[in-house]
């Protein structure tokens, strides 16, 4: 799953034990819904991320031939220069994170911490945000509980479980960290207190929306004719949900990519 902790918003996810197929996958379809800058990524060190990022973003170079004899170089696949993107080390001792370190794998520490100095959500290299979005899906999807009856058989089915997830995430959950002050306060009815926080979900931070959505309004929501989709696969069911199409009017500031294990 990647996330983008400036808007709170999930841009893609895959279903499946982690493999260098699933990584391509997630960065693939991260890019995907992405019509502006994204250049910074987060994560733990898992090392399916780094050939995976290098593999969507990075571009083909020739490096130049030695000597004036012999072969030329094969192209080479090289990261371009505003990427950035670094990982969360830990060490762990008899099953315990001892120590966290972090470390750079495309760009420069000072292009880095440049950034980290503007950013508006944390001014160091972690992976909390997403941990901390982990526990939301746990909380909203029983299929991600631990040790219960309630996981999926067929990872089919998983996948459209968290597309309904993360639309009900995206459109009908206002976000404690997106909640914007009214001023003035607006007066309630009665001897109430005055109304001092407007809820803003996800998808309204981005400008998809401009209210908080009902579960019939998602569940009844026509997309477009012309509507981005995905391919169709051997059951009646698109690649892309509408909350996915809808996000590529939302581009990414930061991604921080992590897994979600089962029981």
């Amino acid at each position: 799953m990647s996330f983008n902790p400036v808007h709170k918003i999930i841009p893609a996810f895959v279903t499946g034990e982690i493999s260098q197929e699933k990584g391509d996958q997630l960065i693939e379809r991260t890019k995907e819904v992405n019509d502006g800058p994204l250049h910074v990524f987060f994560s733990d060190q898992r090392p399916q991320y780094r050939e995976a990022i290098l593999k969507v973003f990075g571009q083909w170079v020739q490096p130049e031939r030695k000597g004036a004899r012999g072969r030329f170089p094969k192209p080479r696949l090289k990261p371009p220069a505003d990427l950035l993107y670094a990982q969360v080390v830990k060490h762990r001792r008899q099953g315990r994170v001892v120590k966290v370190t972090q470390k750079m794998i495309f760009g420069t520490q000072e292009a880095l911490q440049a950034y980290l100095e503007q950013s508006s959500v944390s001014h160091c290299i972690n992976t909390a945000f997403v941990e901390w979005q982990n526990n939301t899906m746990r909380q909203h999807s029983r299929r991600f509980t631990r040790k219960t009856l309630g996981f999926s058989r067929d990872d089919y089915w998983l996948e459209r479980q968290v597309h309904l997830c993360v639309g009900y995430y995206h459109f009908c959950l206002p976000h404690g960290g997106l909640r914007e002050e009214i001023i003035p306060p607006l007066p309630t009815k009665g001897r109430g207190s005055p109304k001092k926080w407007r809820e803003v979900t996800p998808m309204m931070s981005v400008g998809v929306t401009d209210h908080v959505w009902t579960l019939p309004e998602l569940l009844t929501y026509r997309l477009p004719p012309d509507a981005p989709v995905g391919p169709s696969r051997a059951k009646p069911c698109s690649e892309k949900s509408s909350e996915q199409a809808a996000l590529t009017r939302a581009p990414p500031e930061v991604t921080i990519i992590s897994t979600v294990k089962g029981h």
